[in-house]
């Protein structure tokens, strides 16, 4: 039976129980336009100060054929402790007083000049999400590809290889949110998302040495990701772009195919809210081939009053342009 999808909130679940005026609400709308990641991504907050300690079960208990008169032993699952630790993302606008007061509504004025800063944390939080490594950036949170970067792995089996040798490489990612599979974690005690804290005006030191008046904004955002069960994310690796062909010719990766066996790898799709994830190299080729050639895997549906691109029916695909053309081959 599927989990209670209700009880897995997004971020946008997260600020609407938050804001009571609107504003985190507000911004995180705007982060959504630009992630499409956050449409499906589960939040959950920590039991630790700086992320999530989790007991994940590592094996099951088998039972005995038991012949007349022979025993029984006794068996228990194992389990293993894994602590998943959050990452600080902050940044600082800094508008000219002045200029916020030619327009006639600051508010709105400030929000406007504040949407870069909004795209650039939403784009190195994505990032961090597909690729953050603690052994190059310990600052940050460990990331999906750090968890799937071997074929001979554990998990190895949850990585299927589409053929690419060479650095010219990207990834298709399956992933299975939920409470029990995967999810997004901020510390204990803490707020979901990216939060804004308006400083007021303050002197801020210009680029020529001298001060002016500003208006100054904090945004905040402390997030991490907890994957509780590995089986339940797929990583398509290793797809060569520069020889992506509509109809799956010559050493082109045949993606249809891949995301057929990546569907079969989970151990099911109800345990969660599922979504495929590329990049618009890959968003692009998939859209030619449901206008080209009628692939009766994809289609565009009305989803929550957007188009989307659909898979098999049922799993969305979204585009998040974090995922890049250049990975190197996983092995």
């Amino acid at each position: 039976m599927p989990e209670d999808l209700a009880l897995n909130p997004t971020i946008a679940d997260w600020a609407s129980r938050l804001d009571p005026n609107g504003k985190i609400a507000r911004i995180i709308e705007i982060l959504r336009t630009t992630n499409e990641i956050l449409d499906d991504m589960v939040w959950k907050e920590g039991n630790l100060a700086n992320g999530d300690k989790t007991t994940i079960r590592s094996g099951l208990p088998h039972g005995t054929w038991r012949a007349l008169y022979g025993g029984v032993k006794s068996k228990k699952s194992t389990t293993v402790q894994v602590t998943d630790t959050c990452g600080m993302l902050e940044a600082y606008s800094d508008i000219d007083k002045a200029l916020a007061a030619l327009n006639g509504n600051t508010a709105e004025f400030r929000l406007s000049e504040e949407h870069p800063f909004l795209e650039g944390l939403n784009q190195d939080m994505a990032e961090t999400l597909f690729y953050g490594n603690l052994n190059t950036d310990p600052e940050k949170f460990l990331g999906f590809a750090p968890r799937y970067s071997s074929l001979s792995a554990p998990n190895g089996e949850n990585v299927i290889d589409a053929g690419g040798s060479g650095s010219n490489n990207t990834s298709i990612w399956l992933v299975i949110w939920g409470d029990s599979t995967c999810r997004g974690i901020f510390p204990k005690g803490q707020i979901s998302g990216l939060q804004h804290e308006d400083l007021g005006e303050q002197r801020v030191k210009a680029d020529d040495g001298g001060y002016y008046q500003a208006l100054v904004s904090h945004f905040l955002w402390k997030a991490g990701l907890s994957l509780r069960d590995w089986r339940y994310v797929v990583r398509i690796a290793n797809i060569d772009v520069t020889q992506l062909n509509v109809k799956g010719e010559g050493t082109s990766a045949n993606l249809v195919d891949l995301m057929s066996d990546a569907l079969e790898i989970v151990p099911s799709l109800t345990n969660g809210r599922a979504a495929f994830y590329c990049n618009k190299t890959i968003k692009k080729f998939l859209r030619r081939q449901i206008v080209n050639y009628n692939n009766v895997k994809l289609s565009m549906e009305q989803v929550a009053g957007k188009r989307v691109q659909v898979f098999d029916e049922t799993v969305p695909v979204r585009r998040c342009d974090a995922l890049i053309d250049a990975e190197e081959t996983v092995k």
